[in-house]
């Protein structure tokens, strides 16, 4: 499964905090009247024990969120899901517990109430946990099957009422059935949770990357650079590579256009292996590309990796068995010397992209002031 996937499913289990706290509530009323009917210590104590836990559930979802909710890694995820999973399951035992005790007594109401408990906790872990079905399986599991047994144990005490016995064992019967038809229920859902994540993150990466090269697009471009300016320090520049390569249409024109794609996909590879984690490589269309290189201290920086660029991209391309070359101009523009504006900082690097064309290709120009008004643009 995708951690992207992963992350929305496991998000869902912590936004129950109100219904964790309101279910809470029903146990401590249900239990609280039981034991002013009965006095029973072990009533008492296990209303206080459920109590404590949904406390524990509901801290444990303010937890999860002050570490930052789905922006963790996925380790850390899984440790907050066993930590969920563990208090759900100690809930449930709680429930069977207290339905189990109501039955050393013939009370129709009592039944009823902690019976209606049980279906109710069913019914909300199908609705808001069929995103982890383990969870759903285990924790019905530890709800129903005890309950069930202990209601067929019931039925076998002998008792003058009429079908006695036949009721409890109807109702045990009722319980497993409706549990078993809740199962299929988070199957279906989580089927269809997942397969609707996947669509939105599928979607959600064409419309961030390019469907050729498999780079960022001019979209995950601008939400990067902007993120970058918000979170770049004193002293720390950006630099905008402007890339087009030299005899690519050639190359086209002579092999078709399956040779060219795969010629861009090699270029997009190598640029990839070229950059570090926190920098771009961006295709813009056709055979231009764009780098976003970031945490520049000194335009010597951008200068080394320009040239590197050129060097590894006018290698030899072996395509279809047939060695083909072409080579790579760049234009430079830093920022913030001519601003902050991503579509301003490509334009001026388009600038000095053209000085390298015109002065005999394969080779790095940077944006000067005198580039700018050249060409009738002013820096901001």
């Amino acid at each position: 499964m995708p951690d992207a996937v992963y992350r929305d499913l496991v998000s869902t289990l912590f936004t129950m905090a109100m219904p964790i706290m309101g279910f809470g509530v029903l146990y401590a009323l249900v239990g609280t009247l039981i034991y002013l009917k009965w006095q029973d210590g072990l009533i008492a104590t296990l209303t206080g024990t459920a109590i404590v836990v949904t406390v524990a559930r509901v801290w444990l979802i303010k937890a999860y969120n002050a570490a930052g909710s789905t922006t963790q890694d996925v380790p850390a995820l899984k440790a907050w899901e066993r930590r969920y999973a563990f208090l759900t399951y100690i809930f449930a035992l709680l429930l069977a517990a207290l339905h189990i005790r109501a039955l050393v007594a013939h009370e129709p109401l009592v039944h009823i109430a902690t019976i209606s408990l049980i279906f109710t906790f069913g019914a909300g872990i199908v609705s808001r946990n069929a995103s982890r079905p383990r969870l759903c399986v285990t924790s019905l599991s530890l709800v129903v099957l005890p309950t069930a047994v202990a209601m067929m144990m019931h039925a076998m005490n002998e008792f003058e009422q009429h079908l006695h016995a036949e009721f409890f064992a109807l109702q045990a019967f009722f319980l497993v059935t409706v549990a078993l038809m809740s199962l299929q229920s988070v199957r279906h859902l989580y089927a269809s949770s997942v397969e609707h994540l996947t669509t939105k993150h599928d979607l959600a990466k064409l419309a961030r990357f390019d469907p050729l090269t498999g780079l960022p697009n001019r979209l995950l471009l601008r939400e990067t650079f902007q993120a970058n300016v918000q979170s770049s320090q004193t002293g720390e520049q950006m630099a905008i590579h402007y890339l087009d390569l030299d005899g690519f249409k050639a190359i086209n024109d002579r092999y078709g256009h399956p040779a060219g794609d795969a010629m861009l996909r090699e270029v997009a590879r190598r640029l990839q292996l070229m950059i570090r984690t926190e920098d771009v490589a961006c295709r813009l269309g056709g055979d231009e590309f764009l780098l976003l290189q970031c945490q520049v201290r000194h335009p010597d920086q951008a200068d080394l990796l320009a040239r590197r660029i050129i060097k590894q991209l006018s290698e030899p391309y072996l395509i279809d068995g047939i060695e083909m070359r072409i080579t790579v101009s760049v234009g430079i523009a830093m920022a913030p010397e001519f601003g902050l504006e991503l579509e301003r900082l490509m334009a001026f690097a388009d600038t000095a992209l053209y000085r390298s064309k015109a002065k005999g290709k394969a080779q790095v120009h940077f944006c000067t002031v005198e580039d700018l008004h050249q060409s009738g643009l002013a820096v901001a």
